[in-house]
């Protein structure tokens, strides 16, 4: 019987995503192997995928709901499908729980199946260099799903043969050790690092698995592996901080700029999971509602985050304050231009109202009026998922490792460096750094990026305890024309290691038993 893995990857994986997804049958009748990955085309074609939709169901809610709100840099208000990251109460029956975990193993999953396909192509085509290009591309791929797996869940299944699952009786899959997925996720970045290019034309490269691998390794505090890799990568010169911050978040003309490392890409005209939804979650409703945009300020930032900007930091012009203007957003309501008013006396359907009077302005590209592609809640900006300011602070981390300080030269360099694009003069420079300077600057750099989660939870639940109890999660009030903070925090909520991870959807366990029962080593 002939394997149609092309129409089993992009029909199977993308429809479905539960473990019995894998069970399903290929169509005898599609395009078969023999047929198909003849170009270089086709190839980039079936990877192109993993480079934004199948992404979705993890990008829509979960991103910001686990990496900003659980990490306290956004607060959401009353409830609904983001409050339970507000105090660590997400059940296993959560809805976005169960969607995450569906988009890494249908990510994962589809490249996979292309590895495999792929692998068996090469040895009926003269020049199988294209292929292992999509092998290694789709180890990348695999390899940050896996990623965001062991951070989210912790204790994994690890399924390298969708294809043999499929044709078994026995669809049950143990998961395995956290140690031992991170592990499995370094094996395939080494492989994507041996088998891409350092150019690539807006796909992964190299230079990316190095940078996803420092990652991996400043996780795993192997400190010294994540120095050599972030090392490599600066001393590469292909990267370097875009000058501005804000536009760097603003517009889809910065899609990927010199900064961007990885980024997920989408398009404002194809279907609802092929485009970036996240200003119709996190946007002003005056400035989007009237053009069908949304703006439902789901997530804002919060006071704790607002609190940790220091004076003169460019960075906070990243969020929306009373007075916030763009000449160039302009609607029915904002003819010369949208200001942010947050006061009572702005004409109706023109104040803005949220939990800290704020709201993000990363990845608000605006209402299309000055020519960004803004077709209804639908955009093509990217999301970035690596910059070269992470890696410049993760070589900086990697030096001090688990010491009190250090003032290596280096280290203070790059990081001093990430400081001045946020526009510190050098007599403000930093001489030493900690651990807590650290994460308070990956704090302020990344907020709204769904990352600043995992920098608490890799700290162990001792030192993320000591950073949450000490946030304020709260919001403003006003009484009788006094504003006042509506106190909130997680001191008596966030209160077990095993908040530090996610359920595991009981809707997965339902279906594979053995996900109830302890994780086991992987061979």
């Amino acid at each position: 019987m002939k394997t149609n893995i092309y129409i089993l990857a992009l029909a199977i994986l993308i429809n479905i995503s539960c473990t019995r997804d894998f069970l399903e049958r290929p169509d005898q009748n599609a395009p078969t192997l023999e047929t198909y990955y003849t170009t270089a085309e086709q190839v980039d074609g079936a990877t192109g995928l993993l480079y934004g939709a199948a992404w979705f169901p993890f990008m829509d809610l979960a991103f910001l709901s686990i990496g900003d709100i659980m990490g306290g840099t956004g607060i959401t208000s009353g409830p609904g499908a983001y409050a339970p990251y507000m105090n660590f109460t997400v059940s296993q029956s959560d809805a976005n729980v169960l969607r995450a975990w569906q988009a890494f193993y249908k990510s994962a999953g589809v490249a996979t199946i292309l590895i495999n396909t792929f692998e068996n192509k090469k040895s009926s085509v003269p020049d199988p260099a294209y292929l292992d290009k999509g092998i290694a591309e789709s180890k990348f791929m695999r390899a940050l799903a896996y990623f965001y797996l062991a951070r989210i869940y912790k204790d994994v299944p690890i399924i390298t043969d969708p294809v043999s699952l499929a044709t078994s009786t026995d669809f049950t899959v143990p998961k395995y050790l956290q140690s031992d997925v991170l592990k499995f996720v370094i094996a395939d970045l080494q492989a994507a690092e041996a088998g891409l290019p350092e150019s690539n034309s807006g796909r992964v490269t190299s230079f990316a698995a190095k940078a996803l691998m420092a990652k991996v390794y400043l996780y795993m505090k192997d400190y010294e592996n994540a120095r050599i890799k972030s090392e490599e990568v600066i001393n590469s010169g292909r990267y370097d901080l875009y000058p501005d911050y804000y536009r760097m978040f603003s517009t889809a003309s910065s899609n990927g700029n010199i900064e961007s490392i990885f980024e997920f890409k989408w398009i404002e005209n194809g279907d609802w999971a092929a485009a970036n939804h996240t200003q119709t979650n996190i946007g002003p409703g005056p400035l989007l509602d009237p053009v069908g945009a949304g703006g439902y300020s789901s997530v804002v930032p919060s006071i704790n985050l607002l609190n940790s900007f220091e004076s003169g930091d460019l960075r906070r012009g990243a969020i929306m304050e009373h007075g916030f203007f763009r000449a160039d957003w302009t609607n029915k309501n904002y003819p010369n231009g949208y200001t942010y008013d947050t006061l009572e006396t702005a004409p109706v359907g023109m104040r803005i109202y949220t939990a800290t009077r704020t709201n993000s302005a990363k990845y608000v590209i605006g209402t299309g009026s000055n020519g960004e592609k803004v077709n209804g809640a639908s955009n093509n900006m990217s999301t970035y998922i690596l910059r070269y300011a992470d890696v410049l602070l993760i070589y900086a981390e990697s030096v001090l490792g688990d010491a009190a300080s250090t003032s290596d030269a280096i280290a203070l360099q790059h990081f001093n460096k990430v400081r001045r694009r946020a526009g510190f003069p050098a007599s403000a420079d930093k001489n030493i750094l900690t651990k807590d300077l650290i994460l308070h600057e990956r704090m302020v750099e990344f907020f709204f990026e769904g990352d600043y989660w995992f920098d608490v939870q890799r700290q162990g639940f001792a030192k993320a305890k000591e950073i949450l109890d000490r946030q304020e999660r709260g919001e403003y009030v006003v009484n009788e024309g006094v504003r006042s903070i509506a106190h909130m925090d997680v001191k008596d909520t966030f209160i077990s290691p095993n908040q530090l991870y996610l359920p595991i959807p009981a809707a997965e366990v339902t279906l594979n038993p053995l996900l109830a029962q302890p994780a086991v080593p992987y061979q």
